[in-house]
């Protein structure tokens, strides 16, 4: 599989304060690498970094092969795709115009989430946050993007649309795209990943094989309260299905 995404050494944070340090990764296509840890840990900086809404502090970010410090705009165009946790669509347009002006083709986008399609001419502010969400993930997808970055997906949203979206994004590393998902909930993301990242002060403290990581969740678990933030009263319960971790980090 070629190489689609890649951070080499990359520093990341605020100003001169960094979150992120010397990280290396990498996201192949047709692959799905889940990228998780607890409140505070960077992933959401690491993601706002590769895909160009921060700079990076140091190190270097590699998009199909080639160095870039490029905005996301530009690098929306060679075909990264964003969906962040604020569910990036234009509450005041409708379903189709928000797909218009992402220049998205509407048969796709409707043949990826049919349930938008009674909703195609309704602002989007009148949506639920699981349509919003299918929408902000439709925009993407709908233009072919090679590279797709996700960031908490699922935050405040019913389990089965959690799987629904999921399922999107793995049918869609199914046909090349090279996804990087940060996701709370640790089974729905071992689910769908390829690979597993857990990252802990901005650091990659463990990885591997996802299917390697689903019998060993008490390391997953130790990563998390040795070096993070989250709440060892509550582990048992964040393993099993409900949120490690939270939206801000």
């Amino acid at each position: 599989m070629s190489v689609c995404l890649e951070a080499d050494g990359l520093s990341a944070g605020y100003g001169k304060v960094e979150i992120v340090r010397d990280l290396h990764l990498h996201v192949d296509a047709g692959e799905v690498v889940a990228l998780l840890g607890p409140n505070g840990a960077g992933k959401t900086t690491t993601i706002s970094t590769l895909s160009g809404e921060l700079r990076a502090l140091g190190g270097d970010v590699r998009l199909f092969g080639a160095h870039t410090d490029a905005p996301l705009h530009v690098r929306a165009r060679k075909g990264l795709g964003l969906v962040s946790q604020e569910r990036a669509v234009l509450m005041d347009l409708t379903t189709r115009e928000n797909l218009r002006v992402s220049r998205c083709d509407l048969d796709r986008a409707l043949a990826l989430f049919p349930e938008l399609e009674p909703h195609v001419d309704r602002r989007v502010g009148l949506l639920s946050g699981g349509q919003q969400q299918m929408l902000a993930l439709a925009r993407c997808l709908a233009r072919r993007c090679r590279v797709l970055l996700v960031d908490e997906l699922s935050l405040g949203l019913a389990p089965l649309v959690v799987d629904r979206l999921l399922r999107a994004v793995r049918v869609a590393a199914d046909e090349g795209v090279a996804v990087l998902l940060v996701e709370q909930h640790i089974h729905k993301a071992l689910q769908v990943a390829d690979r597993v990242l857990v990252m802990t002060r901005g650091r990659i403290a463990l990885e591997g094989e996802a299917n390697d990581l689903v019998n060993r969740l008490d390391d997953i678990q130790d990563a998390y309260l040795r070096y993070g933030n989250a709440d060892p009263a509550h582990g048992d319960n964040q393993l099993s299905g409900q949120p490690f971790g939270g939206a801000h980090s």
